[in-house]
């Protein structure tokens, strides 16, 4: 996608592979920071920090991770070593075991003195790859918005997002943005209703300054108006990305999904989970009891951090100081209330009949 006139991937290799640039999450929408990251650990804390985030783009950061410590290490104990880091960064994103294990199966048998090279390959064809599959999720929801854009006769298609599953969530495109970025694209009238997402504010810091850099016109609003917009009919669609999605089709998503699909299933709007087959679990077929909750720092709840008045950026307390927070990362929301999945070889049934008709290859094997 472009800034400022300049097209960005959200990683990309310079050098030849020997450092890999990412676009530093943690300083949007205020600054727009491009880091380096030179190795094993660098890769971690992007993870884990989440100066990365979004599903597919972890997965593909731990690829980028591995290929950067077999540069100095393509030993076994090299291998087992970047996968051991890597994979104990974040639990809930399955996307993050997919890569690693696809990295570790195509290195594995190769001799030590061949690793660094394919590993650079590999981590390259998995973002193209991720890339791909997003456009095409784009195609495939775009004719569910054309829908709504041709029932309204022309009036804007209003559509409720949570969280950021968009471009800078993924390689390129986004997963739940790509279906509007091609609407926009193809002059279909669009509003989108921006989620802020509490505690870590990714819809009011990250998705508003992506749609605002495409021109597309969207309005921020506090997590628990949605209900509010979807009774008095000011939402046509509600489109969400995923962390990790089951066989049977439960979804974990950012904390507060559920409660968006409770809300859409009562006022009767569809309700679409955007989302490419590597977030696909084949292991697991209930969710709530199968899906890791990843529990971030209560810190995350406490502070909010943004730009003062003087123009620096600092984090302010807004709880008392001895009150205890929790933060679950994720929610679960089960198959019963999503109306489809959007992936990106159709739309399918949030079932097991319907994921396994798209992608028979896959469940065959779960």
């Amino acid at each position: 996608m472009l800034v400022d006139g300049i097209p960005y991937r959200t990683i990309w290799p310079e050098d030849g592979g020997a450092t890999v640039r990412i676009i530093d999450q943690r300083h949007l929408p205020h600054d727009f920071v491009v880091a380096e990251l030179k190795g094993l650990e660098d890769a971690a804390r992007a993870i884990r920090d989440m100066a990365v985030r979004g599903a597919p783009l972890i997965g593909a950061t731990a690829a980028w991770g591995v290929a950067l410590h077999l540069a100095t290490d393509p030993s076994d104990a090299g291998l087992a070593r970047a996968v051991e880091v890597l994979v104990a960064t974040r639990p809930t994103a399955v996307n993050l075991r997919w890569a690693l294990a696809r990295m570790q199966a195509a290195l594995a048998p190769l001799p030590p003195g061949a690793r660094a090279a394919a590993a650079r390959e590999g981590a390259r064809a998995l973002c193209d790859e991720d890339v791909a599959q997003n456009a095409a999720i784009g195609d495939h929801g775009l004719p569910l918005i054309a829908a709504i854009a041709a029932r309204k006769g022309g009036a804007p298609v209003n559509i409720l997002t949570h969280c950021n599953a968009g471009w800078l969530a993924t390689v390129d495109w986004g997963t739940a943005t790509a279906p509007i970025y091609k609407a926009h694209a193809a002059g279909i009238p669009l509003h989108v209703w921006v989620d802020e997402t509490r505690p870590r504010n990714q819809g009011a810091a990250l998705t508003a300054w992506e749609l605002g850099r495409a021109g597309v016109r969207h309005t921020l609003i506090v997590d628990n108006a949605g209900g509010h917009l979807m009774q008095r009919g000011q939402v046509d669609l509600v489109l969400v990305g995923t962390d990790r999605t089951t066989a049977a089709g439960d979804v974990a998503n950012k904390i507060g999904t559920y409660l968006k699909a409770l809300a859409a299933r009562d006022c009767g709007v569809p309700f679409h989970v955007a989302l490419p087959s590597p977030t696909i679990d084949w292991s697991l077929g209930d969710g709530l009891s199968g899906i890791p909750i990843e529990e971030r720092p209560g810190e995350e709840v406490a502070l909010v951090t943004g730009r003062t008045p003087a123009g620096t950026i600092a984090p302010v307390r807004i709880t008392p100081e001895t009150t205890p927070c929790a933060n679950p990362a994720f929610d679960v929301t089960p198959a019963r209330l999503i109306t489809g999945l959007i992936t990106e070889r159709g739309i399918a049934p949030a079932t097991r009949a319907g994921l396994a008709a798209l992608f028979p290859e896959r469940a065959g094997r779960a």
